[in-house]
């Protein structure tokens, strides 16, 4: 485990002082699932009808980025100028439309090590699980509905409510709070995920930051990005779960 990072006052962020979870916050890609690049096949074709290029957002982005922001920094590139209004809502709408087909073809897609063992495990035990992705929310159920794990989600903070990773996440842990009937403390958020923007965005919304170590990064760059706790899958422990919450 990293030493945690420290706010204005010297208090840990996503310090949970000892209280126990009772949400916990899932990216998806690289954490729950590897699509097999199936993001950006859809993302290379919907260039390929709109613009007739191929484009390959992979030479514009970075992992961890809002579907937003993927969209009009490759189009920038690819098309040669700041996508207005209409045209970012069309390559966005393209993409969508060719995900389904681009995840069902992927060779590559998998479940990631732990996953399947350990979402009924937290359900059975009373979790409230949901989702932080910059995924927009149509593109996040439809990475999961071929493991059939939209079922263990009952909310989530998308790309489509935010361009901001911390946002969104802010966003997730509220729309908790409506489910349970009451504001849920941020450090009762565990927000799990493969990257540094992860980590920064728990971080900044007040939550405990796990790394895993199953996407783009180790655990040693995610223990530099400040991590709370660091896990090589989710087949290790998860930070203050081990009974069903009370």
């Amino acid at each position: 485990m990293s030493d945690p990072a420290r706010d204005e006052h010297g208090q840990a962020i996503g310090d949970n002082r000892g209280l126990k979870p009772l949400a916990i916050l899932f990216d998806i890609d690289g954490t729950l699932i590897d699509s097999g690049g199936a993001g950006a096949t859809s993302w290379r074709w919907a260039f390929d009808d709109l613009y007739g290029v191929p484009a390959d957002i992979g030479a514009y982005t970075d992992a961890g980025m809002t579907d937003p922001e993927v969209g009009r920094l490759t189009f920038a590139n690819v098309v040669g100028h700041e996508p207005s209004e209409r045209e970012l809502d069309a390559i966005m709408a393209k993409r969508l439309e060719y995900l389904s087909r681009a995840v069902e073809e992927s060779k590559g897609y998998r479940v990631l090590d732990g996953v399947e063992e350990l979402l009924p495990r937290l359900t059975e035990q009373g979790y409230l699980l949901g989702l932080t992705t910059g995924g927009v929310e149509a593109a996040a159920h439809i990475k999961l509905a071929r493991a059939d794990l939209n079922r263990y989600f009952t909310f989530g903070g998308y790309g489509s409510d935010s361009t901001d990773r911390t946002e969104l996440t802010k966003t997730a842990i509220v729309r908790a709070g409506t489910i349970l009937g009451s504001t849920l403390d941020p450090r009762r958020a565990l927000v799990v995920g493969d990257t540094p923007l992860d980590i920064s965005a728990a971080h900044g919304a007040g939550a405990v930051g796990v790394g895993v170590a199953s996407g783009h990064y180790d655990k040693k760059e995610l223990e530099a990005a400040g991590a709370d706790y660091v896990l090589g899958s989710l087949r290790e422990a998860l930070p203050g779960i081990a009974e069903p919450v009370r």
